[in-house]
């Protein structure tokens, strides 16, 4: 009989946090041992990983525990892809091992994902924390200290709908690997429709709006977990950051318009990532790096004339529509 959940850990050279994040699992599994499996991705560790995971396999001999060492360094997003689709249960939730849990957040999933039967995709909710000046942090698009501000508990409404706002409030809220629970079935669908997802840093973006289009949606109104905002590389180095803003966040809205999202929908967020990039990370990259940045830039700006001009067009059309009724009813 299949299974319910598999609880993922990808890690690297961080075997005291995984220590750590396996004592959490380890008290938050209780009474949901036989629901669920535990599965730790190595991503070619160079310290003691590997005895830290033989420790907890022997320790949870009551628990499905199944691990894997990498060959080699594959990289984080292709570690976190290899542990979405190692899944053989129904659910895959892949958690950071850095990532502060609320104990009660493996009792909440477990009896909303046995009770809600269509369910795609489920968002628990999230605070965020800089690590450096230790304040609280959440989007300019949100009021208050709670990443996702929708609250659909029942999964009731459609799956794209919720997909839509959620992106355009916050691309880290839906990208968020913690955070996110998807169907594993639909996770290995979606990456045999774009085989190159695994590189790019925000596939678990288009990985999450497939399962929205393809299922119920759920997202907590309670928090059950805390995102440690400004350790990610794109976000301290200019290169990483000029490759997400002009050719990452663009080709997961493409796709996302391939897999059934509105043109009207994805142009808005074209013109929405225009208007929210760094001109100071271009510019940095242009000087430092002026072939590699030009490539990224001049098909990131003809897709936003495009998106442009696809808005005015339609704007135009519903204009004319509109005319068209007053006339009749005149």
């Amino acid at each position: 009989m299949q299974k319910l959940l598999t609880i993922a850990i990808p890690t690297y050279n961080r075997a005291e946090l995984l220590d750590k994040q396996l004592v959490w699992l380890t008290q938050a599994i209780k009474g949901f041992e036989s629901d669920c499996e535990i599965f730790v991705s190595d991503n070619c560790s160079t310290e003691h990983t590997q005895k830290i995971i033989k420790k907890w396999r022997n320790y949870l001999s009551n628990v499905t525990f199944k691990s894997h060492k990498q060959p080699e360094n594959v990289g984080l997003i292709k570690n976190l892809i290899s542990c979405l689709t190692s899944a053989e249960t129904k659910y895959i939730w892949t958690i950071g091992d850095d990532d502060p849990i609320q104990i009660r957040a493996v009792r909440y999933l477990i009896n909303k994902l046995k009770n809600q039967e269509n369910l795609s995709l489920l968002f628990l909710n999230f605070s965020g924390r800089n690590k450096l000046t230790n304040e609280p942090v959440h989007p300019p698009t949100i009021v208050g200290n709670r990443w996702f501000d929708a609250d659909i508990e029942d999964g009731n409404e459609d799956g794209k709908t919720i997909f839509e706002y959620c992106f355009a409030k916050s691309i880290g809220a839906v990208s968020f690997l913690t955070a996110s629970v998807y169907r594993a079935d639909l996770i290995k669908r979606a990456l045999e429709i774009w085989p190159e997802a695994p590189n790019n840093w925000l596939s678990l973006a288009y990985l999450a709006g497939y399962c929205a289009a393809n299922g119920q949606v759920i997202v907590t109104k309670d928090t059950y977990m805390e995102c440690i905002v400004g350790v990610s590389y794109w976000q301290k180095e200019a290169d990483s950051a000029l490759l997400m803003q002009y050719k990452h966040i663009p080709e997961v809205i493409v796709k996302l318009e391939e897999n059934g999202y509105s043109k009207e929908f994805c142009n808005r967020m074209i013109l929405q990532n225009f208007k929210q990039v760094n001109m100071k990370v271009f510019l940095g990259g242009l000087r430092r790096w002026p072939v590699s940045a030009m490539k990224m830039v001049v098909p990131f700006l003809s897709l936003v004339c495009l998106s442009a001009f696809k808005i005015m067009l339609e704007s135009r059309v519903k204009m004319g529509y509109l005319q068209k009724i007053s006339i009749k009813a005149s």
